[in-house]
């Protein structure tokens, strides 16, 4: 598999401001690459670059075969049709029908009148509104505008869709449907799509990979279920907390201590078969009486992740011989202050 997009040693600075700071990214072919951030890290200012609407201060940035950051306007607005873009508030046209908004950017290709038609129509259908092809954007729900959105990017046949908050003015089920559209979009016509966000959510809904940005830098890219399972850097550890809630924040740790005075470990659960019933005999066989008081197990891309947090009671060299057991086995245990 190849990278689609090619993003090199990237910076862009305003005055003294630096929105992007040596960003290297690779988004392959066919895949659906998330970025998330909160509010600043530089998300929307690596979209704008790589549809060529801003250039950066240094570096490269490559769609295919072309170096975006070094081609003329002219020959930029020719790429731009091969490369979809959906927005957080729609931007559609309120003078024109739903079929209008899809029809434009292929009346301003010139596509003739009969092709038009019935790339609208199949597009409207792809995206469930068919039926609505004829009412105004004022007429429609948040969902349905954003996939008349998604039908006006995909409309004149791009390689690569730019999802810039695309959910983020959504309620939580229309967010659902509107990701599920995008998955669609990515199985059915192999479209890339760069899912930029600050909701985690998102990324594990659709992502097969995930970049976390903060501070204009790419902190932390990776497999999707590697990034959830071990975060490496605090900023990807806090996301995951949003959508996992599996470890106890200090507060909750605080009031569990209340209630169990034994010792309490989090035990992060790795990928492996019958990993419960495997740590249930690790505590007999120490003599350790155990109880659950925390955590969650969830699945990414069918594999589980998530932790479980414990209340441990017995003598204190068998809760270490304990630990140092499960490290040996790879088993990754958090004792909480």
């Amino acid at each position: 598999m190849s990278a689609l997009v090619r993003i090199q040693e990237v910076s862009k600075r305003y005055g003294d401001a630096v929105a992007l700071d040596g960003v290297t990214l690779d988004v392959e072919e066919g895949t659906v690459q998330g970025v998330i951030g909160y509010s600043g890290a530089g998300k929307s200012t690596l979209v704008r670059l790589i549809n060529g609407l801003e250039r950066p201060t240094s570096g490269r940035v490559f769609v295919g075969e072309h170096e975006i950051s070094a081609l003329p306007e002219r020959r930029l607005r020719e790429l731009r049709g091969g490369i979809g873009m959906i927005f957080q508030q729609f931007n559609l046209f309120r003078s024109r029908t739903v079929a209008g908004n899809v029809a434009y950017p292929l009346t301003v290709a010139g596509v003739p009148r009969e092709e038009r038609d019935r790339r609208v129509a199949r597009l409207l259908d792809f995206v469930g509104l068919l039926d609505r092809a004829h009412h105004h954007p004022e007429q429609l729900s948040g969902g349905q505008k954003q996939r008349v959105g998604i039908a006006r990017a995909l409309a004149r046949d791009p390689r690569l869709l730019l999802a810039d908050e695309a959910t983020s003015a959504l309620d939580p089920e229309t967010t659902a449907d509107v990701l599920a559209l995008l998955d669609r979009v990515n199985r059915e016509l192999g479209l890339t799509i760069v899912l930029i966000t600050h909701e985690m959510e998102a990324i594990r809904s659709i992502a097969d990979r995930v970049a976390v940005m903060e501070g204009g830098r790419v902190i932390e890219n990776g497999d999707l279920y590697d990034v959830f399972a071990t975060p490496t850097t605090p900023a990807a550890a806090r996301f995951v907390r949003t959508v996992l809630h599996d470890r106890p924040s200090p507060d909750t740790v605080a009031r569990l201590r209340a209630s169990h005075p034994g010792r309490l470990i989090t035990v992060r659960v790795p990928d492996r078969k019958g990993f419960t019933a495997e740590l249930s005999r690790a505590f007999a066989a120490h003599g350790i009486a155990e109880q659950l008081v925390f955590g969650g197990i969830s699945e990414i891309a069918e594999r589980p992740v998530g932790a479980l947090t414990y209340a441990l009671e017995g003598q204190e060299a068998a809760v270490r011989d304990l630990l140092e057991a499960l490290r040996r086995t790879d088993v990754d245990v958090v004792e909480e202050d």
